[in-house]
């Protein structure tokens, strides 16, 4: 078992928080003394805090920047589509 407190702001993680729970992409940004600011990549950016102390099942890995750049494409592009969508209306 992991915590939150082993990863660093600014970089992406494949995790899984719980044991057989989906996948998740996040990215802590902000770190204060007892808590990391999370953003969480889902079909839409969802943010939340957590505390360092808060439980991870596995940290599956921590992504290289050009596997960051190749998923950016992706959900970038994915974004896009809903946002075209939502001007027609």
């Amino acid at each position: 078992m992991y915590t939150y407190a082993l990863l660093e702001p600014g970089c992406y993680y494949l995790i899984q928080e719980k044991i057989n729970s989906p996948i998740s992409l996040i990215r802590p940004s902000v770190e204060s003394d007892q808590c990391l600011f999370i953003n969480r990549y889902d079909d839409s950016l969802v943010t939340e805090w957590k505390k360092k102390t808060d439980p991870i099942h596995e940290i599956i890995e921590c992504l290289s920047d050009d596997a960051v750049h190749e998923w950016e494409k992706y959900y970038n592009s994915n974004e896009d589509a809903y946002t075209e969508e939502d001007d027609d209306d």
